[in-house]
């Protein structure tokens, strides 16, 4: 019986072990299968030792170690398509026979446990003993540990890259004969050199990758798996040095497993897609998930024809027909980042495009593309992109003349057909105004194209960022631009932080969320050309709604899941492997929390109100340039913030008490107590309390006098900005009683079913405390078309122990539960049963 995996465990293990072998190439070559909702196929993996190993030779000098340039080459990126050879032509028998069984612990000594077998093991079986267990001449076998959980595991073989037609150029010998041992050294020298070739050689680099990818297999190796890991060991061979640089992974996932969601469309056709999974994607591939396993892919799937395959990819990828009915896509990626980030959407899309009145895309990108974009004054900086980037060797844009100067990358947009109106409206207009407004911000932008894809009603988020593309909930789409801009405007900001800066240990996720939410009001505000009063109302607005959601998360939930950094001082530290674990990652109830988004978002706001927004803007800018393409901690980005702002460190602003005051501690922040609620002199919120005072009286006056209706125009209320909506609901909701006529009023006052999401959450919010009836199907509404935002919902109906809510509660619970986030089904569930 497999050991099913527990989510109410707190921590998340990374269990590769990174520190002896490091993965630096995937290449996936999968089938996705809709009628058994399996993704079947290989997966190979280029590998390098790691550092916590170096092998010498008996003259004590290292070889074999990967040294990678520093120095990025300029190049402007091209998209390549590079023909894959089918996989059944190549040979997957093994050209020696002096290994053991994939999967059984004994030698190989008779014809029967030599020959060769695909039977399945299970991610979550471990095998009857432990590989560490064999040792060979009082020596133990390396054991490369890889993070998997959810597949079935059919075969693991070394690939023969010496094989390959061409690939002399990459070893310095010239001969490719030689014992047994020279081979297995040569083929690890292919592959170093080969990983290690410069940037302006990318597209010869993919070429030898796809090819080495399907050369016949030279052994099948040991395998075993757990819960959480694959482990794989090579007869004989007892350092990572020696271990096989290259190898293949036949597997196939699992229905059920967690890394990817089978579900319909709102068109009700048929999808697949990474939904941005507790687990994230050992359950789609085997990998190394730890963050510092940053890795580059190359990817060809498989579907059948009418579906559409998009992935996190610099190409557009265009489909090629194999057979009658059958296509194949192929995406690749040269920026080195986690494997995490690796993302996949199979459906029947549409694309959206612009109407045939209005300037196609293709006249617009040009235009927008092409054009030297003005910048501020404080961005002059920019020019200073010209010095040696400070990550690995890659082909990178900052380093790319063109690419500083674009304003707007190419960007599509899919959905499915019943959506394509609503996207048409709103979505497809406001991508260039956030781009743009994104690039006067922070400068170039580190993707070269975008996507955005409106996914299934079932996604349990409003939007999540991946390399090249971006997935949006349709919850954000009704009730004009603001909520989609500003959701847009948020994970267009995680393309900087969160993608090409990532955190180097998870549990800081406020340096991706905190950021993201910063960047969102500054980008949204720019995108709208509002002006100088306006922002700072806006923004203003927006802080006393944040500070309202942090004070109800703080006040109701435990205190060890409101600390910024709580790993404190052991915060990056890894294993001697280089296992880890990511604090609270399974923990339930953290998927719904926002305090990392909202406590990181508020730390930012006081240090830019402090140094000055010009000022800060132009830190982050700086240090964007300095640390693009790799991982940093909190100390990192305050050091170097600090290091620009000398004046402040005689006002006791320093890294230790900002750790001390933000990151390390629960709660609400010191500072922020300290600050005051100066939201309240902004001009948007005294309207909304001006207009809460005429509800209220409104609603005494009618209790008191028993009217049956308000007479017409006997009060006025001002229109109100979506935010300003939102602010004025949860005023109303701390009133303990509002009589129905009140509700109907204020429904019909605001069009309240023709606001988005947010205002319309805070509407069933009020349905429920004052038991509505007439508002129930509003909740019904709501609670079948945004599952990301609905959960919070559930419980109000439980509390209230009304026999009609707790009944409605149950019958939208039966009706979405099929297709429902299993992280959201399953907390729900708790609350109704």
């Amino acid at each position: 019986m497999e050991t099913q995996l527990d989510p109410m465990k707190d921590d998340l293990p990374l269990m590769a072990n990174t520190s002896y072998m490091l993965v630096k190439h995937y290449v996936l070559d999968l089938d996705v299968d809709f009628k058994s909702k399996i993704i079947e196929g290989s997966i190979v993996l280029f590998f390098e030792t790691g550092s916590q190993y170096k092998k010498t030779n008996s003259a004590g000098e290292e070889s074999c170690q990967s040294q990678f340039d520093e120095t990025s080459k300029m190049r402007t990126s091209e998209p390549c398509y590079i023909p894959i050879i089918n996989v059944s032509t190549c040979s997957s028998k093994t050209e020696c026979n002096d290994f053991a069984v994939s999967g059984k612990e004994e030698e190989a000594t008779s014809d029967e446990n030599s020959s060769h077998s695909n039977n399945e093991q299970d991610s979550g079986i471990s095998s009857s003993k432990d590989c560490c267990d064999i040792e060979n001449h009082g020596n133990k076998d390396f054991l490369l540990v890889l993070d998997c959980c959810d597949l079935s595991v059919l075969k693991v073989e070394e690939v023969d890259v010496a094989a390959v037609s061409g690939i002399e150029k990459f070893t310095r010998s010239a001969k490719l004969t030689g014992v047994s041992k020279e081979l297995e050294n040569l083929r690890n020298q292919i592959v170093h050199e080969l990983l290690t070739l410069p940037a302006d050689r990318w597209k010869e680099q993919l070429y030898y990758f796809t090819h080495c990818s399907q050369a016949p297999g030279c052994g099948e190796l040991l395998f075993s798996t757990g819960t959480w890991s694959l482990e794989i060991r090579k007869s004989g061979i007892q350092t990572p040095a020696d271990f096989p640089h290259a190898i293949r992974i036949w597997y196939k996932t699992k229905p059920e497993g967690r890394s990817v969601t089978w579900t319909t469309d709102q068109s009700g056709r048929p999808c697949v897609y990474t939904m941005g999974s507790p687990i994230n994607n050992r359950a789609l591939f085997p990998c190394q998930e730890p963050p510092i396993a940053l890795s580059t892919w190359q990817a060809s799937v498989r579907t059948a024809a009418g579906f559409i395959v998009l992935m996190s990819g610099e190409n557009s990828a265009e489909p090629v027909q194999l057979q009658e009915g059958v296509l194949s896509w192929y995406y690749y990626v040269t920026m080195p980042m986690p494997a995490s980030t690796f993302t996949i959407a199979v459906g029947c899309w549409q694309e959206v495009k612009q109407e045939v009145k209005q300037q196609s895309f293709k006249q617009r990108a040009a235009v927008e593309t092409n054009t030297e974009c003005s910048l501020p004054s404080s961005q002059t900086d920019f020019r200073w992109h010209e010095e040696v980037c400070g990550h690995v060797d890659y082909p990178c844009r900052f380093q790319d003349p063109a690419a500083r100067l674009q304003a707007v990358i190419s960007y599509r947009v899919f959905a499915p057909w019943c959506l394509m109106e609503s996207c048409e409206e709103y979505l497809l207009h406001l991508i260039p105004q956030c781009l743009s407004a994104a690039y006067t911000t922070l400068g170039t932008h580190p993707f070269s194209r975008l996507d955005v894809l409106i996914v299934p009603s079932n996604f349990s988020s409003l939007g999540m960022a991946s390399p090249h593309i971006i997935f949006l909930s349709q919850s954000v789409l009704p009730g004009g631009s603001h909520l989609c801009g500003t959701r847009l405007c948020h994970e267009i900001a995680h393309a900087w932080f969160g993608l090409a800066i990532g955190a180097r240990d998870w549990t800081e996720e406020w340096i991706s969320e905190g950021f993201a939410t910063f960047l969102e009001d500054i980008f949204w505000a720019r995108a709208q050309q509002l002006s100088h009063d306006e922002i700072k109302g806006q923004q203003e607005l927006k802080a006393l709604l944040r500070w309202r959601r942090l004070r109800d998360e703080v006040q109701n939930s435990e205190e060890e899941l409101q600390v910024l950094r709580p790993k404190k001082e052991s915060t990056g530290e890894l294993s001697e492997s280089g296992a880890s674990i990511v604090k609270y990652g399974l923990k339930a109830e953290k998927i719904f929390m926002q305090v990392h988004y909202l406590k990181g978002y508020f730390l930012l706001r006081s240090l830019a109100r402090t140094i000055g927004e010009v000022s800060y803007l132009a830190s982050l800018r700086k240090f964007v340039i300095k640390f693009h393409g790799q991982l940093v901690l909190s100390q990192d980005f305050l050091s170097m913030l600090l290091e620009d702002i000398p004046e402040q460190k005689g006002s006791g602003l320093t890294v230790e008490s900002i750790f001390q005051n933000w990151l390390d501690t629960s709660g609400i922040p010191k500072p922020l107590l300290e600050e005051g609620e100066t939201w309240k002199e902004c001009q948007l919120v005294q309207q909304v309390s001006g207009e809460v005072t005429k509800w209220i009286q409104t609603n005494r006056r009618i209790r008191k006098s028993g009217k049956k209706k308000m007479k017409q125009n006997e009060v006025v209320f001002l229109q109100l900005l979506p935010d300003q909506l939102v602010l004025l609901l949860e005023c109303l909701l701390e009133e303990k009683t509002l009589c129905p006529r009140i509700l109907q009023c204020l429904e019909r006052t605001y069009q309240l079913q023709e606001q988005d999401a947010e205002v319309r959450h805070r509407w069933c919010e009020l349905v429920i405390k004052h038991k509505y009836e007439p508002g129930y199907g509003d909740i019904e509404r709501f609670l079948r078309d945004n599952q990301a935002m609905g959960v919070y919902l559930y419980g109000e109906l439980m509390v209230n122990e009304d026999a009609k809510q707790q009944e409605l509660a149950r019958k939208c619970f039966a009706a979405a539960q099929e297709h429902m986030d299993a992280s959201s089904a399953k907390v729900v569930a708790e609350m109704l049963f």
